[in-house]
């Protein structure tokens, strides 16, 4: 049976996309809780409830769970039991076993292979003997990526040689890692999937990402590739939510190489970064479809309106105090978000802003003079 609006939903986590669902089902008529370890946490300051608690604090998890008909996840590294535990009391979404394997690359790069998607070459580097044990010399030039709580470029290091890969992975402190091999890349895109839970599933139009230093600086949808390629990278997506038998939200991002061949990079079990412009662009945004699939909802469609371009706003643009604003408002068809952190550090992601077009080129254009402005602003 759905779950109507007036209903309470909670979500884990406090962060900028939990903060975008709060609003999003708000907007729908339910109220939300929050939990999250941060007092003054961006999802926490709107919701209708918060509970400040580590994710595995057992009876803040059952004070969620009674309180709310159905709760979801913000980001992949919530402990999957904490989830395991909450389905004690209610509705789940994304379920542990989807998470606990989106949340480590080891164990999502074995569920790709075993179930017959491509992904670059790598090698699994679990302990400092699996670098003399393996021919790793394969997999170079390449990046080494800690198998969990690696984001944003954070827990990753380029490496040319075996000598390199010996000192990041010391530097790593001997972290269960992933070493990839480099691959000759035409684009990178990434496509967000909805299913719910009889196995309905829709996607959003393909983002394609450009990436400074690991964060992603901006995304352009839609993507510049063919519709063939498109619809590929689509169903491949459609694929992996089925055999995850996944129920919510899901982000799929992948290498274009040269040749047009697609790789899987990584899955993310919730709403991404790169699908921020449906708020703007799409009749149902990518947190609107969340709340769809948590209450056992009917998908919204998810046409694109109008080409659109979305730009990251990094803590580095407020280096002389907040940036002057009037430079993105004085464009009507700019849309500014910010998600009301306190403190702007370098790299931290501290808002976004989208720019609508008639065609791709003309929202790119403006969107990256908009960017250029606030960064010597």
């Amino acid at each position: 049976m759905a779950i109507m609006p007036g209903a309470m939903l909670g979500v884990l986590g406090g962060g900028q996309l939990g903060r975008m669902f709060v609003q999003a089902a708000q907007q729908m008529g339910y109220s939300v809780t929050v939990l999250d370890p941060s007092h003054d946490s961006p999802a926490g300051r709107v919701a209708d409830a918060f509970i400040c608690a580590a994710y595995d604090d057992t009876a803040a998890l059952q004070t969620l769970g009674q309180q709310c008909a159905a709760v979801t996840t913000e980001f992949e590294n919530i402990p999957a039991k904490s989830l395991q535990k909450l389905t004690q009391y209610c509705i789940v979404s994304p379920d542990a076993n989807s998470v606990s394997i989106a949340q480590n690359r080891v164990r999502e790069k074995r569920f790709l292979v075993d179930n017959g998607f491509s992904v670059a070459s790598f090698a699994v580097i679990a302990q400092p003997q699996d670098i003399a044990t393996q021919d790793v010399a394969q997999f170079l030039p390449g990046i080494l990526k800690v198998s969990q709580f690696g984001y944003d470029g954070k827990g990753q290091a380029k490496v040319f040689t075996v000598a390199e890969l010996n000192a990041a992975y010391q530097q790593l402190n001997h972290a269960a890692c992933v070493l990839e091999k480099f691959m000759p890349l035409k684009c990178e895109i990434s496509v967000v999937v909805a299913r719910s839970s009889d196995g309905s599933v829709v996607t959003f139009p393909v983002s394609e990402n450009q990436h400074v230093n690991g964060i992603l600086n901006v995304s352009i949808i839609p993507a510049r590739i063919s519709p063939l390629l498109s619809e590929c990278a689509q169903n491949i997506a459609c694929q992996i939510a089925e055999k995850l038998n996944y129920q919510g939200v899901l982000c799929v991002e992948f290498f274009v190489l040269r040749d047009d061949a697609l790789l899987i990079n990584e899955i993310a079990p919730r709403p991404h970064n790169s699908g921020h412009y449906s708020i703007d662009a799409c009749i149902t945004s990518q947190f609107e479809q969340q709340v769809r699939t948590l209450c056992g909802l009917p998908l919204g469609a998810t046409t694109q309106l109008s080409p659109a371009v979305m730009v990251n706003l990094l803590g580095d643009v407020w280096h002389n105090g907040d940036p002057d604003w009037n430079i993105v408002l004085q464009h009507p068809s700019a849309k500014l978000h910010l998600y009301g952190k306190t403190e702007a550090r370098p790299g931290r992601k501290m808002g976004h802003f989208t720019v609508l077009g008639s065609d791709t080129a003309a929202a790119l254009n403006e969107a990256l003079r908009i960017k250029k402005q606030l960064e010597a602003n």
